[in-house]
């Protein structure tokens, strides 16, 4: 056990020993150190400010109560909002080149490492003080320059109530008409209008609308990471996701169980789609918006940021007149996107495209795409069986999840169809074991097998801000990184891309072509590791890694993104 929480439960216990089989659960089933802590507290064990004096004496740093500090507008000057937003710190005073915050979380290093490098300051001291106040201290003193704070000042003052609604008191239809009543009031409009608003402005891929004990938070998903944005009074939860799951055409008396359901808006003269899914939590239903932009995609292989020599391999497979082709990665890795990509480079008068999904993303012109119904048997086996009554040149399976859908769309690609589909592994290899997983035999993955691909996205480093830098060679050696030069590029974080040090994200691919040795290979049921060796040999193989640490060369990345997405 790590000596400060050990030190922190001898001096709980000193005065409330009738807790220590439950402080000593918790310690067993919470990792880190701020876990633990918000974990004693959310059981009542403690209150924030016990925990804050006991760390004050331990690490000799002063408790602040917040209550009487009086805050000046000046403070704002000292830490850019967004900083102080993502970390919870509160600025309070500089001299020289010291400044001092306010946090709740002292253990929180590389929060004050990044302000370090986002600031002037040489040197960050911290003071204690409890996260609630910290909160309202941040909201009042950056809250001006929030559009969303500053209206929700206004609808106070205007006395704009929203009534708490319990599970119990939907079944009133009474409270249930009030509800709906009060989302449609013009300042929740107004209020989800701006969340909407300020997602399209920061550019983000999703919206995250989460319910909490005394709040609820907004959060960004923006290049791949979640930022935190807004925090709404509590009071306020309801109608919002009420006025959310109407505009969605989601059914408003179902809170029980998840729903989805899609909108579209007019924003800036184009049509911009959402996808939105409900889920329910303790604390009410969590909304997920994903933005579905077409307009600002561009759906083009060399658009994606692939390296020049993956991308030339991946095109070479698209020239096979039939055949599976297979892209695999996690969720949220662009495989939608270099799909859709694909079929729309291929996308010609002379060809019947149709594509299978779960949802539909993006509509294209000249395809015919369909959305499956597993809740009515519409699954994709039972699909794609029937779409090969349709005479295709092409097919789009969103995704093979099951034997089924695997069977049938291995066996079509043997019989003359160009097959797309994606696959959830870590490696492009990976794809192939996950078939024979799967209950497929290996003569069947070799004989139609034209390519696997394995992509992650990696944020591309902020143009305006990125800085060079000296790295010690042994240092690469020890992640497998021997570049000819060691000067590479590393975040650094201004306004323009919110004191993150990236903006934008670049795809990473790894591509196996599938020739005569290596479907022998899978017919012997070789292990991915000698596969890969042959294709490093003979195949100019380079896998996710070595990709990244390519861009880093380039300048578009750094290390640290590289290991991030691909390890």
């Amino acid at each position: 056990m790590e000596p400060l929480r050990e030190k922190l439960i001898n001096k709980i216990l000193a005065k409330k020993d009738v807790y220590r089989e439950a402080i000593e659960t918790i310690a067993q089933e919470v990792g880190n150190f701020q876990e633990f802590t918000e974990n004693l507290i959310k059981n009542k064990i403690v209150d924030e400010k016990q925990i804050l004096l006991i760390l004050s004496q331990e690490c000799n740093l002063p408790y602040l109560d917040l209550d009487r500090y009086r805050l000046s507008p000046e403070n704002k000057k000292l830490l850019p909002k967004e900083l102080a937003l993502r970390y919870k710190v509160l600025p309070l005073s500089k001299i020289g080149t010291v400044l001092t915050l306010a946090t709740a979380n002292p253990l929180d290093l590389v929060a004050l490492d990044d302000i370090k490098i986002a600031t002037p300051f040489k040197k960050v001291d911290i003071v204690l003080a409890e996260k609630e106040k910290i909160e309202r201290a941040l909201s009042k003193l950056y809250g001006e320059d929030d559009n969303i704070t500053s209206f929700l000042k206004e609808t106070s003052s205007q006395d704009v109530r929203i009534k708490e609604v319990t599970p119990a008191a939907l079944s009133n239809v009474q409270n249930l008409e009030d509800v709906i009543k009060e989302s449609r009031l013009p300042p929740i409009v107004r209020i989800v209008d701006l969340i909407i608003y300020e997602g399209l402005k920061k550019r983000a891929s999703d919206i995250h609308i989460e319910p909490s004990q005394d709040n609820l938070g907004v959060r960004y998903r923006i290049d791949g990471v979640l930022q935190q944005g807004i925090v709404l009074p509590k009071r306020n939860q309801n109608a919002i996701l009420a006025r959310l799951k109407i505009m969605a055409s989601l059914n408003i008396t179902e809170f029980r169980i998840p729903q989805d359901g899609r909108f579209k808006i007019k924003f800036e003269g184009k049509t911009i789609d959402f996808r939105v899914s409900s889920l329910p939590t303790d604390f009410g239903e969590k909304i997920v918006l994903r933005i579905l932009d077409k307009e600002n995609l561009s759906f083009g292989l060399k658009n994606l940021g692939f390296s020049e020599t993956p991308l030339r391999l991946f095109e070479q497979a698209l020239k096979s007149p039939f055949g599976i082709i297979l892209v695999t990665g996690p969720t949220g890795s662009g495989k939608s996107t270099t799909l859709y990509s694909v079929i729309t480079q291929l996308n010609t008068p002379d060809k019947n495209i149709i594509t299978i999904e779960d949802p539909v993303e993006y509509e294209v012109e000249g395809i015919t795409q369909i959305q499956v119904k597993p809740e009515i048997g519409f699954d994709f086996a039972l699909c794609l069986k029937t779409v090969l009554r349709q005479s295709p040149d092409v097919i789009m399976v969103g995704e093979i999840r099951d034997f089924d859908t695997a069977d049938i769309a291995i066996k079509a690609s043997l019989t003359g169809e160009l097959i797309f589909s994606t696959l959830h592994t870590n490696n492009s290899v990976g794809a192939i074991t996950r078939l024979v997983d799967m209950g497929i035999e290996p003569f069947l993955i070799a004989s139609s097998l034209v390519t696997t691909t394995a992509q992650r996205l990696t944020r591309k480093l902020c143009a305006k801000c990125k800085q060079e830098y000296e790295i010690e060679r042994e240092t690469l050696q020890k992640i497998g990184f021997f570049p000819e030069i060691n000067r590479l590029c590393k975040p650094i974080g201004c306004s323009y891309c919110n004191y993150t040090g990236y903006r934008g994200r670049s795809a990473l691919l790894e591509v196996l072509l599938i020739d005569d040795n290596i479907r022998e290979m899978i017919v012997n049921r070789a292990g991915e590791e000698e596969i890969i060796k042959y294709a490093r040999q003979n195949k100019e193989f380079t896998s996710l890694k070595e990709d990244g640490f390519k861009k880093c060369i380039e300048k578009i990345t750094s290390i640290e993104e590289v290991l991030r997405v691909a390890g």
